[in-house]
């Protein structure tokens, strides 16, 4: 009977050994030492870095350190004025690491990455370098890459509509969409299915912003406001609309400025969708006339 005993007693220690073995190599996994990687950061061997946290990425997916370790890098990067890698990087963690304990600081630096690239001079997969042909005019180019004169403009420094035959422009070739999310307040700008900004804005009051797909109608700079007991100039205090409309495929619906900044964030509008006038100006900037814009609740 002791031996008995004694054998169980070995089997059920071998058992116990073999799953802390097993518990211990699982926990390994999702603490991998990270401090050599920190190290060549810290010595602005930023692309040896890059490739050491994509190597424990793909072999350990799990690691909870990765987040926190590709925003480092990114930080590093972006303190360089590598500005596309910094992107690059901010985007992947959004796509792959929410869990990230500051994954709002994330989105907020992607999307003024996005837009201070968007609106330079630098190349990216998103756009091209055009070469200016005899009879084009930005309108035509515009056109023909479904992008707005303005943003040809902002992202190439021209102050006039005059164009040179042969200049090389940069022109934007990315499908930019729109979704508004009521329940949290928020415009999400997508550039081809990534997401390029997140911009906090007003919806109606008593829930009345209508969902569905509509469509970018109409965009007016300085718009005048028509109401029932008068016509409110641009300029007037009065006038709701800010500095920027953007008016639906749904009459009397759209996205605009305000005088009222301190009510973003709440639904305080009569159905549009409220912006800070520097945030609508950015976005008039961006997206042309035709532009989906999907409401949710």
């Amino acid at each position: 009977m002791n031996r008995v005993l004694a054998v169980v007693g070995i089997v059920l220690a071998a058992a116990g050994l073999a799953v802390l073995i097993i518990f211990g190599m699982k926990n390994l996994g999702n603490n991998v030492d990270v401090k050599p990687i920190e190290a060549l950061i810290k010595d602005a061997k930023l692309d040896e870095a890059k490739a050491g946290i994509d190597q424990v990425a793909e072999k350990k997916p799990d690691t909870k350190a990765l987040g926190a370790i590709y925003f480092e890098l990114a930080g590093a990067y972006e303190n360089k004025n590598d500005t596309v890698k910094a992107r690059d990087i901010y985007q992947l963690i959004l796509k792959k690491y929410q869990n990230i304990e500051n994954i709002s600081e994330v989105q907020d630096k992607l999307g003024k990455l996005n837009i201070a690239i968007l609106f330079s001079k630098t190349i990216t997969d998103k756009d091209a370098l055009y070469e200016v042909q005899p009879g084009n005019t930005l309108i035509s180019i515009a056109k023909k890459f479904g992008t707005t004169v303005d943003l040809i403009k902002t992202a190439n420094s021209l102050k006039s509509d005059n164009i040179q035959v042969r200049a090389k422009l940069k022109i934007s070739k990315a499908k930019y969409k729109i979704l508004i999310d009521k329940s949290q307040s928020i415009l999400t700008l997508l550039g081809d299915s990534d997401i390029v900004k997140v911009y906090r804005v007003s919806t109606g009051e008593n829930n009345c912003t209508p969902v569905g797909t509509f469509k970018i109608m109409n965009k007016i700079m300085d718009p005048v406001w028509y109401t029932e007991k008068a016509i409110m100039p641009a300029e007037s205090p009065e006038n709701v609309l800010g500095s920027r409309w953007m008016g639906f495929n749904l009459p009397g619906y759209g996205i605009h400025g305000t005088v009222s900044p301190e009510k973003i964030g709440q639904q305080a509008t009569k159905g549009c969708v409220r912006m800070i006038n520097a945030e609508v100006e950015e976005l008039y900037t961006i997206i042309p006339v035709g532009t989906e814009v999907t409401i949710v609740d």
